[in-house]
Order: C-alpha cells, then structure tokens, then sequence
C-alpha cells in the first residue's frame, strides 16, 4: 500500500484526522481497540479501511512512542 496513512482536510469532518480515502476517524480504531475490540471487528464495522492502513498506523504509533519516551529520557538527564 501507498501513499499517506492519515489524511487531514477541513472540508472531511472538520478536520478530524481520518484514515486516508475514507471518513473512518482514527479514533475509531483507538476506541475499538481500548475496548478490547480487535482489528478485525473494527475492519468489519469500518469496510473502508484496509488492513495495511491499521497495521502501518500501529506502527507508526510506536515509533513516536519510542521516540518520545528517548527524547523524554534525554531531557531528564
């Protein structure tokens, strides 16, 4: 897959960031997972979303969590 994960436009839910080519918010996935949902329940209530976007959204996640808790951890020091 692609192009950009998340999509980001005014003129799509006010600007709420959104899974790209679709108007699935991603919140819905956090909130779905949060509740013990799985993927696959949210890809069967959100058709428009394709697995490879959650899987690359996921991913990414933890990179900006890694890099948030080094760059955390170097300020403390």
């Amino acid at each position: 897959m692609e192009g950009h994960i998340i999509n980001i436009d005014l003129e799509i839910l006010g600007g709420t960031p959104v899974f790209s080519g679709t108007r699935v918010p991603i919140k819905n996935l956090f909130d779905y997972l949060e509740s013990g949902e799985s993927i696959d329940y949210f890809l069967d209530d959100f058709g428009s979303v394709q697995r490879e976007q959650v899987i690359k959204l996921l991913e990414m996640s933890q990179r900006l969590i890694e890099t948030s808790s080094n760059i955390l951890h170097e300020n403390l020091a």
